[in-house]
């Protein structure tokens, strides 16, 4: 498995934890934690960004080992994010603590969210609160940890109900998935064929000191994640991001030079641009998000490839269809996105049960909407990175029965997240794919 790049501290540990708390506050609060960490000053940002993931990873068992501490809630939502953070740190066992990147020492930790609170006017007051709690903690982490082991939350380290439907939707797999879900993801790379060639890529990343393997057909795997800026060949458009699940998707529909594609839902784009590679196409991608949809822009300017893009509503047709159809749809709809928890460990946090209906209702009316304009012959590509199957599998077999011309054709299903350390070459996130033609 790959492991993250110690994170060297351009600033105290203290000023870390206080980040990392504020941006595990905005979580709380419903605020993703990519949107969070954004918020935060250029230089805290990787150090916070390691804490934070740690603390969304092992939030379960923080929170019990905290509220078996302090049984009140703190009424200062950043006092209570602090000592979430701190608790995450001291709750995690010696390898998981390695591979988050957050190994410190259990008095550091304690000394520095000390002064972390003491360092901001708010908290000063209740550093010895803090102070008491963890100290507590260190001296009866067996006994707290011991009555926590009886609360799925903090056994799993995801919400309750999660738990619950993992148990009822896979029960042979569902310990194995909340495991593979916690651990950290591999940096996977798709090689930009119009740019490099996977072979040239992989020589490059080896002599800049990156360990590197081959995953699937364009896919490179690293042992070591690093900011793209550092490793070669970002510039100049040889790879993108993206994991071996998704890099199933354009492959997929077998497009071919000429075709007229759509693709829908389309930022960040990197679909989008791994089907630019595969053929010269006419191509449509959309976007209900108009800010989402510039970056579909300038990762296919960094590529070197060109599509026309336009932000509308999928599932309003007359807002943007010119009555020409498709002869492939790549309809990549939004979801709950369970299948992507080990890239961001937040989205456990952030989601409720009830939000698995909401986006299955809004998947069958985008689905319905986009059969309207494949061409006779056609197909169309669902897909979605989640693995509850009331968003892929049995969205898949309602869809087929409301559209008799619409014939299954072969494609992987439901891929669970593999994250097996021993098998770095088939990790890869939870995807569902189902594809149709038009017939």
């Amino acid at each position: 498995m790959a492991q993250p790049a110690s994170t060297p501290l351009s600033a105290p540990l203290s000023e870390v934890l206080l980040a990392a708390a504020g941006a595990v506050q905005g979580v709380l609060a419903g605020v993703s934690l990519t949107e969070a960490l954004a918020r935060l000053p250029a230089p805290l940002r990787p150090a916070a960004q390691a804490v934070s993931f740690h603390a969304m990873r092992q939030l379960g068992r923080a929170r019990a080992a905290k509220q078996a501490l302090i049984p009140r809630k703190p009424a200062d939502p950043l006092l209570d994010a602090l000592l979430l953070t701190a608790f995450s740190l001291l709750v995690a066992d010696e390898d998981e603590a390695a591979a988050a990147g957050v190994s410190y020492a259990a008095h550091t930790v304690v000394d520095q969210a000390v002064r972390a609170a003491a360092g901001q006017r708010s908290l000063a007051p209740f550093k010895g609160l803090v102070n008491g709690s963890l100290r507590r903690f260190l001296r009866e982490r067996d006994s707290v940890l011991g009555a926590a082991a009886r609360r799925p939350e903090a056994v799993w380290n995801h919400p309750e109900w999660w738990v619950r439907r993992l148990r009822i939707d896979y029960p042979d797999q569902w310990q194995a998935l909340l495991r593979a879900a916690n651990l950290p993801a591999a940096m996977v790379l798709r090689v930009n064929r119009r740019r490099a060639g996977r072979e040239a890529v992989l020589q490059a990343l080896r002599a800049s000191g990156a360990e590197a393997w081959p995953v699937g057909e364009a896919g490179v795997a690293l042992a070591q994640a690093r900011p793209v800026q550092q490793l070669p060949g970002f510039a100049e458009g040889w790879w993108s991001v993206q994991d071996a699940a998704a890099q199933l998707a354009a492959p997929l529909l077998q497009v071919r030079d000429g075709m007229r594609v759509l693709d829908a839902c389309a930022a960040p784009g990197g679909k989008t641009a791994h089907l630019l590679e595969l053929a010269d196409l006419d191509l449509l991608a959309l976007d209900v998000d108009a800010g989402r949809l510039a970056r579909v822009d300038a990762n296919l300017a960094r590529l070197g490839l060109s599509a026309r893009t336009q932000a509308a509503d999928v599932a309003d047709l007359a807002g943007w269809w010119d009555g020409r159809p498709f002869d492939a749809v790549l309809a990549d709809v939004p979801c709950t996105a369970s299948g992507i928890v080990r890239r961001h460990p937040d989205i456990r946090w952030l989601r409720r049960e009830g939000d698995i209906a909401n986006t299955a209702a809004l998947q069958a009316r985008i689905a319905d909407a986009l059969w309207q304009v494949v061409a006779p012959g056609g197909k169309l590509l669902y897909a979605t990175c989640s693995i509850f199957p009331a968003e892929g599998v049995k969205q898949a077999e309602a869809f087929q029965l409301r559209h008799p011309d619409a014939k299954r054709l072969p494609a992987p299903g439901q891929l669970l997240t593999q994250a097996e350390p021993d098998r770095p070459a088939e990790q890869h996130d939870g995807f569902f794919y189902a594809l149709f033609a038009k017939v």
